[in-house]
């Protein structure tokens, strides 16, 4: 089986924030979907071992950001490659500002950003699904919202050729390398949390 093939369906990519105390956070998602018009609701999914996860779990609220497709990789590094529970990922951020719900929100690069209410939760293993009321929405920009492929593409970038051998295997998410002839099954990419289905031999 070719996981691989996962990477082909219609995901987008998002800055999920949400606040705890006066603690803001931020994290990259890409499964986000309206799941129904009347009442307007929304789904997210989010790894627990995000530091965003546990405070919408607590709160219940939360906003999204919808990137574009001229957003920097250095967005993708702020909010997706380091955990808001060892850093302050808005410190020196100044492309936001705080919805109705008192949550942060971007405003560069993001063409629209959508408020929720949880009113329901799914326990997915490693994830959790959180069913929203969409409390407010707003459009910011005409730009072109940003696909995983897109990012895959053309704005992730691309790896070096390797100067030396490296036994070992690579995250195709984000482009960690686990050094090792052989991955462990539960492996995690301690950069972008994915499992050891997103790692590829490295040839």
């Amino acid at each position: 089986m070719d996981t691989k093939a996962m990477f082909k369906l219609g995901y987008g990519l998002y800055v999920l924030t949400g606040r705890q105390g006066e603690k803001d956070n931020g994290c990259i998602v890409n499964t986000v979907m309206q799941v129904t018009t009347s009442p307007n609701r929304i789904a997210i999914t989010v790894n627990k071992s995000n530091y965003t996860h546990d405070m919408i779990q607590e709160t219940g609220i939360f906003n999204v950001s919808v990137l574009t497709t001229e957003t920097d990789f250095a967005v993708f590094q702020r909010f997706g490659f380091q955990s808001g529970r060892d850093c302050d990922k808005f410190n020196g951020y100044t492309g936001v500002k705080r919805a109705e719900n008192g949550l942060l929100y971007c405003t560069e690069h993001t063409n629209a950003y959508i408020s929720g209410q949880v009113i329901n939760t799914i326990d997915l293993g490693t994830h959790t699904m959180f069913i929203a009321d969409v409390t407010a929405c707003e459009i910011l920009s005409p730009e072109t919202s940003v696909t995983y492929d897109y990012y895959q593409k053309n704005i992730k970038p691309q790896p070096k050729k390797e100067e030396k051998a490296i036994v070992g295997y690579r995250c195709t998410i984000c482009g960690y390398i686990y050094e090792g002839e052989t991955l462990p099954e539960d492996f995690v990419c301690p950069l972008c949390k994915h499992g050891a289905e997103a790692f590829e031999p490295i040839q």
